[in-house]
């Protein structure tokens, strides 16, 4: 296994090699560090301060670089522009050709300077989480702040560099110019929708799309799915991806995301009725609705490891099983058998693959769309949610087929089996199942000698060698051979082979957002799965009344995430807004008890809208930031960061569904505030946990 610092060398461009992030060194004062420290010859606060130095020198000696080569190549942009401005008066055509490729050799170069910003980016935060396991300090979050706004500080210059982005927009624009285009237009700006088709072009925004770390819509709802990414895939991963791409299995992938959600929903707002149909009470909904969850805490699991294997035979067996289980849903009325309609609901759990959804995006689609397919992934659960409530509200019909009743209770079984079974047959004539000719646990070695170019790992098609071959030095050797066994088990890149090992691979930051997932999940579930029986025993809602209130709920889901994707995120800070959404959920369970008189509609749908709001926004950036602190060995495998995040979702839903039952013995009357209760007493411990976390790290 190649550890960073032998990757690092052999990526580097040699007659760069002296501007790059001197990892080795750094790594060894660490080393120094700590044993100067456990020998006591060292205070903590001359470690920072040593380490802040040398840390400050290396990214000023990188961001200088970057600024002499962005000089450089505008430089060359600027020359290239006064030779475009004479084609253009001459109407010389024979030149546009050689004109386009000096500008894409430019490109070409760019590309280069981006993978070295990107790699030094690495290779920083590398040596900041080592320092601080090493040496048990808290130091990367003291150090970003206080040198992201200050007016000295060259660190935004590696993480944001926007120069680097006028240089991109500088080779677009005159590329887009000098492409054949129908019609006659004043410039590239006044057609903005046609897309300049230069593969160059194509590469430089991929490579600035990986290095781009800004919040915008898109990126903020891609976030949603939790697909983490390595920060440095090799070019045998991209081109992987490439070749498995088929748009039409990636739309049937989102078709099983959407029919899965709407299939868990739709029978929110008739499950307490059906449950009473049936001779129970009506709080045992909660058993009925959370029936799916428990099932879908171990389907998570096999379907996971099924998806090393493939992607296909998952979801032909999730589709069965989950027609299976609709179809004995919806026969529980006519055979008067609870038990059939919690079977039912357990064989729909079995089916859940979103663990297969989340695998196929990450593994089988290419980087540069890689975000809208995870943002898909993630509208498609939303408008699922929003859809099974209506659809239930619209399902109010009652008569007989033969001997099968057929009526709000059992229509979401049989409209839900009729869905999964025009899916199979959808699924059977169009998916294409893509190669699986990696090993699950197996990672490309990117130091074989047959590597492609540094260049290849940013981009394809691009065949210029970036890379000489360079003859390893003795004393290098030595220095691997010392930290090898350290390396190998810090910079190790093998998946976790169990959930033990995947738990290993977890700090304590990265624990309190799991316990914040799990809050937000009890919390929603208990508001949208009681929904049915607390606004029947209150305000006596009928079922189309109880599937507006949801279906709202879900429509909101979209429009929070473009509200806080595009401003609220470009305000205030991740944590800034995840501490502010705890507490406005807390303010929200606070709000729906039931403490006057009277409960009114206003309070619960008020309190309901503020909670369900909250948690959507508070789901975001947690899991924004999940995906940029979690170890990148669970990205891959089949116990990843995706599989990790599902079950402590899916446990919450169980213990809240679980929760409403028990609560059912107290009588309807108190379910309210009992079922409550757990939910602000999570509320208050993740908002404690979350200003112990992260006042511990700055």
């Amino acid at each position: 296994m190649v550890e960073f610092g032998k990757k690092l060398k052999e990526r580097q461009i040699d007659e760069w090699r002296r501007y790059y992030i001197n990892y080795k060194l750094m790594k060894k004062k660490v080393r120094q560090y700590a044993q100067q420290i456990e020998a006591g010859m060292l205070e903590r606060r001359q470690v920072l301060k040593d380490f802040s130095r040398m840390l400050d020198y290396q990214i000023e000696k990188i961001v200088l670089f970057l600024l002499e080569q962005q000089g450089l190549l505008a430089s060359r942009i600027a020359q290239l522009g006064e030779w475009q401005k004479e084609i253009q008066q001459q109407s010389d055509i024979s030149q546009v050709t050689e004109l386009r490729e000096a500008y894409r050799a430019v490109g070409q170069d760019l590309l280069k300077l981006l993978y070295f910003v990107e790699i030094n980016a690495v290779g920083l935060r590398k040596i900041l989480k080592k320092f601080e396991k090493r040496l048990g300090y808290q130091f990367t979050n003291y150090y970003v702040k206080t040198r992201a706004n200050h007016p000295y500080s060259q660190l935004q210059q590696v993480f944001k560099h926007v120069g680097l982005g006028a240089v991109v927009g500088a080779i677009s624009r005159n590329l887009g110019e000098l492409q054949d285009r129908q019609g006659s237009y004043l410039s590239i700006y006044d057609q903005p929708s046609l897309p300049v088709q230069d593969p160059v072009i194509h590469s430089l925004n991929a490579a600035v799309d990986r290095l781009t770390n800004s919040t915008n819509f898109l990126n903020f709802l891609a976030k949603h799915a939790f697909i983490i990414q390595e920060e440095l895939p090799t070019s045998t991963d991209e081109e992987a991806a490439d070749q498995k791409y088929h748009l039409m299995s990636l739309l049937l992938n989102l078709g099983n995301t959407f029919l899965y959600m709407v299939n868990t929903y739709i029978i929110v707002p008739t499950a307490d009725d059906y449950a009473m149909s049936l001779g129970a009470a009506a709080t045992v909904c909660g058993i009925v609705i959370g029936a799916m969850a428990v099932a879908q805490i171990f389907s998570s699991v096999y379907f996971s490891a099924w998806s090393n294997k493939s992607y296909y035979r998952p979801l032909i067996f999730s589709s069965i099983v989950l027609f299976l289980g609709n179809v004995m849903y919806a026969l529980a009325y006519d055979l008067n058998s609870i038990a059939v309609l919690l079977l039912g609901r357990l064989f729909c759990g079995l089916g859940s693959a979103r663990a297969v959804n989340r695998r196929y995006i990450s593994d089988c689609v290419p980087l540069k769309i890689r975000m809208q397919a995870s943002a898909g992934f993630v509208s498609a659960s939303a408008l699922g949610m929003a859809c099974g409530p209506a659809l239930a509200g619209l399902l109010q019909f009652n008569f007989k087929i033969y001997k099968f009743t057929v009526d709000k209770n059992t229509l979401p079984g049989w409209v839900m089996a009729a869905a999964w079974l025009a899916y199979l047959v959808w699924l059977c004539i169009s998916f294409k199942e893509p190669s699986h000719d990696d090993v699950e646990e197996n990672v490309p070695d990117v130091s074989n000698a047959g590597e492609p170019t540094a260049i290849d790992a940013l981009e394809n098609g691009l065949k210029q060698p970036l890379l000489a071959s360079s003859q390893e030095n003795p004393e290098d050797e030595d220095d691997d051979q010392e930290d090898g066994s350290e390396d190998a088990m810090e910079e190790s890149r093998l998946p976790a082979n169990s959930l033990q090992s995947a738990y290993g691979l977890l700090t304590p930051s990265v624990k309190v957002q799991l316990l914040i997932y799990f809050m937000l999940k009890y919390v929603m579930e208990i508001l949208l799965s009681e929904s049915s029986v607390i606004t029947s025993y209150y305000f006596h809602w009928r079922t189309s009344s109880v599937s507006i209130f949801l279906a709202c709920l879900g429509l909101t889901v979209l429009p929070v995430n473009v509200i806080v994707g595009n401003y609220i995120s470009n305000i205030f800070q991740d944590r800034q807004i995840l501490l502010a959404s705890e507490v406005v959920v807390c303010i929200g369970v606070l709000f729906s008890f039931h403490l006057m008189s009277k409960y009114t509609i206003a309070q619960y749908v008020s309190s309901g809208l503020i909670m369900f709001v909250s948690a959507e926004v508070l789901e975001g950036v947690n899991l924004s930031l999940l995906s940029r602190v979690m170890s990148s060995r669970l990205s891959k495998g089949t116990f990843n960061g995706g599989l990790l995040s599902t079950e402590a979702g899916t446990i919450a839903r169980v213990v809240a569904d679980g929760t409403i039952t028990l609560a059912g013995f107290l009588g309807e009357s108190r379910l309210l505030n009992v079922t409550l209760l757990p939910s602000l007493f999570l509320c208050i411990i993740s908002i404690f946990a979350t200003i112990r976390t992260y006042n511990s790290l700055y």
